[in-house]
């Protein structure tokens, strides 16, 4: 156990364990500025903005030595009887040089630049900087480079090479290096390879000033309009937590949001533009009804003792469990349909794959199965049926005639059903399609009901090494759309509005395997895996 010391106030730090200045000060509540430290990278201590007083305790008599010099925060790994100075006049004489000398050549652009608002250089200037500048003023606007998936605003960089870092460590693909010496350095692309990989984005998030631009946000929206929300990203099977920021119930941007169990800092291009299908206008936005081969619009009022009806007259009934639904969601289809029909098939819907697994070397990997919730819908399916049957049996039983009404739950963000597949369900007499497209099985349903996006949705997901997180909404569904879940809530005659963390807490005195999630769960989500071991 080592004793450190941080502007006046004593923490213990475990043995073995291995912290630098910033990461220790945090212990105590003390905020360190810097720009070139990350976590999640190596160190580099060029920016000098983390300049802090170091010294050491004598154990016996208590003295404290400090050395004549600032040190660097981020390159200082604490020891026993160390101590560190923060606040001190010396420290704030020194960051407030920093500060001056960064701004000495940066463009007075703020007012057009969107980092504006979140920017560590505007925030560090108002509290550390000096208190008028010295410099004159001249405003000019900074010159960009295109460097591929993202925009280089030249003249705006601090060059503290959190991006080069990146390219060479956590993405490693290399494309990014600087160029030139002293005041001329510049952050550039190597000559014919432009930054193009699948985890470009996090450059933009990881810049700490307006230096590099996400093509996909630029100049879109201000900062201080958007509402930030936690998400989690259903584009695969690894589930990371995001941000979902919006304005407007508009989704404007995803960021990656830190989970050291899941995707550390970090989400991939495909996770990160996944939004634009939640606003695109093919979305089904109101319910269908088909009656004697007429079909028209439905009532949200009406519909649900009309669906109610309909369910107990079908006869054998059957229910496709989509993997983008949640664990809620799933739950209380399977409990509706097996209310009605103890016997009904619960099926999981198609699970998408797209090639192979790809590994990043900082770790990072993108999920061939192209879904959020396998895990979590064959574990309910599994407590309800005792097996998991697959898509392709309820096709067989369908070949067969052995059912009447079957309901099927989508959700898929892009074409999961053809043609020939679709016709297989035309012999039905009930046909309840749940889902965010019109698809050739929409097409032939006797009830068409819109379902929502993920940013829409309250619930819990589970992701491939049995993490369970849970989500708020983010945004409210399209007028006429409504969450799977809460037409479920009501079809099974629930009071009031629909309630996850209510339908959860049931779930996990039913399952064994979600028992845990009775707890609060904590924002990384809880690991299930004991409970798998225990069933």
């Amino acid at each position: 156990m080592a004793t450190i010391i941080i502007d006046n106030r004593e923490i213990e730090i475990p043995a073995g364990r291995r912290l630098n200045g910033i990461e220790a000060a945090r212990l105590v509540g003390v905020e360190i500025p810097h720009y070139c430290w990350h976590p999640g990278l190596s160190v580099a201590g060029s920016c000098r903005m983390c300049l802090v007083e170091v010294g050491t305790r004598d154990p016996k008599t208590g003295e404290i030595a400090m050395q004549p010099k600032l040190v660097p925060a981020c390159n200082t790994i604490v020891a026993d009887n160390m101590v560190i100075v923060t606040n001190s006049e010396k420290v704030a004489r020194a960051r407030a040089m920093v500060e001056e000398d960064l701004l000495l050549r940066h463009p007075i652009d703020c007012p057009i630049c969107d980092k504006a608002g979140e920017c560590l250089l505007q925030d560090y200037h108002f509290e550390y900087g000096q208190p008028e500048r010295r410099a004159d003023i001249r405003p000019f606007t900074s010159r960009r480079r295109d460097l591929g998936d993202v925009t280089l605003f030249v003249d705006r960089c601090v060059m503290c090479s959190r991006c080069v870092r990146f390219a060479r460590e956590i993405s490693g693909t290399c494309e990014l290096m600087i160029t030139g010496r002293g005041a001329r350095e510049e952050i550039d692309v190597v000559a014919g390879f432009p930054l193009n990989n699948k985890l470009s984005g996090n450059v933009v998030d990881l810049c700490p000033v307006g230096a590099l631009g996400d093509k996909d946000f630029l100049y879109r929206q201000r900062v201080w309009y958007l509402r930030r929300h936690r998400g989690v990203c259903t584009g695969c099977s690894t589930g990371c937590s995001i941000w979902i920021e919006e304005n407007q119930d508009r989704v404007w941007r995803i960021k990656p949001r830190e989970n050291p169990f899941v995707n550390k800092w970090w989400i991939c291009n495909d996770g990160r533009y996944d939004y634009p299908h939640v606003h695109d206008p093919r979305r089904l936005t109101q319910p269908w009804g088909r009656e004697t081969g007429i079909t028209d619009t439905r009532d949200w009022i009406d519909l649900p003792k009309e669906l109610n009806r309909s369910l107990g007259e079908a006869g054998r009934l059957a229910a496709v469990i989509s993997p983008f639904l949640t664990v809620e969601e799933a739950y209380l289809l399977c409990k509706l349909i097996r209310g009605i029909d103890a016997e009904a098939p619960l099926v999981i819907g198609p699970v998408p794959e797209v090639g192979e697994e790809e590994r990043f070397p900082g770790g990072f990997t993108i999920r061939a199965e192209k879904c959020p919730n396998r895990r979590g819908v064959e574990a309910v399916i599994a407590h309800f049926a005792r097996r998991v049957a697959t898509f392709d049996e309820l096709l067989t039983e369908l070949d067969q005639d052995a059912l009447q009404g079957v309901w099927v739950s989508g959700g898929y963000k892009h074409e999961w059903i053809g043609q020939a597949t679709a016709a297989r369900f035309e012999r039905l007499k009930l046909l309840v399609v749940q889902d965010l497209f019109p698809s050739p099985l929409s097409e032939r349903a006797t009830y068409l009901l819109p379902g929502a996006a993920y940013p829409e949705r309250d619930g819990s997901y589970v992701n491939h090494a049995d993490r369970l997180q849970s989500v708020r909404r983010a945004i409210r569904p399209p007028a006429g759309v409504r969450t799977e879940g809460s037409v479920c809530w009501e079809l099974l005659g629930r009071k009031g509005l629909y309630n996850a963390r209510a339908a959860l807490d049931e779930i996990a005195r039913e399952i064994l395997y979600f028992s845990v999630a009775a707890d609060t769960a904590p924002e990384t989500g809880i690991d299930l895996k004991a409970n798998l071991l225990a069933g």
